[in-house]
């Protein structure tokens, strides 16, 4: 679940946004079946935990991001780019934005932090 914590004017016209990304716990989880593309259909009980990634976005021309762990893919193997891309199109958007990334949310963890 994502959160919106704060939206403001910034110089120049610009606007940003600070979202929280919440980590969540499978109490259940079951695999329906497979979809067309590739990805699963499932059933699921989740409790949300009180841990997070903040992402503040912030209008730009090109669409960047950037996180505060090395380790991270800031390309199309991130997530959060991947959903960016998707959204400006499906929005019909023709500018970018820059994202900030801070991860607490461990990867691999089953938290949902991907």
């Amino acid at each position: 679940m994502i959160a919106c914590a704060a939206l403001s004017k910034r110089p120049r016209g610009s606007q940003r946004l600070v979202l929280r990304a919440s980590a969540k716990v499978n109490l259940a989880l079951e695999v329906l079946g497979k979809r067309g593309d590739g990805y699963h259909e499932i059933a699921t009980v989740l409790q949300a935990v009180d841990l997070f990634d903040r992402l503040t976005v912030e209008t730009a021309d090109t669409l960047s991001l950037h996180a505060d762990d090395p380790e991270l893919p800031i390309d199309e193997g991130n997530l959060v780019m991947r959903a960016a891309r998707l959204l400006l199109k499906t929005a019909g958007i023709d500018r970018g934005a820059r994202i900030e990334l801070q991860k607490r949310i461990p990867i691999a963890a089953g938290l949902g932090g991907g």
